[in-house]
């Protein structure tokens, strides 16, 4: 059973203090206090489900950051050999 769930959320500062300092931040930032939540995949990929999943889809495409709890990687300081098929192995919808 598939559940959509597309509603607003609310994140409050005693439940969820690092999410909730993020988007505060970002309001300082941009005068704007909220975010949007996108799907994490490519195209044709299934959505990333891991923190095994995020990592190969953030070294295998152009993403630039990824974030997972409080850990950030930079694509720039990454040690990696890029998989040059990894798109071609999911077909476009």
């Amino acid at each position: 059973e598939m559940i959509l769930d597309i509603g607003p959320k609310t994140v409050d500062k005693i439940t969820n203090p690092l999410f909730y300092s993020l988007i505060d931040r970002f309001r300082d930032l941009t005068g704007c206090p909220l975010l949007i939540n996108t799907s994490f995949n490519i195209r044709g990929e299934p959505i990333v489900c891991s923190p095994k999943d995020a990592i190969n889809c953030f070294l295998n495409t152009d993403i630039d950051v990824l974030i997972i709890d409080n850990f950030i990687a930079y694509k720039k300081n990454q040690i990696y050999k890029k998989d040059l098929t990894y798109k071609d192995s999911y077909e476009l919808d």
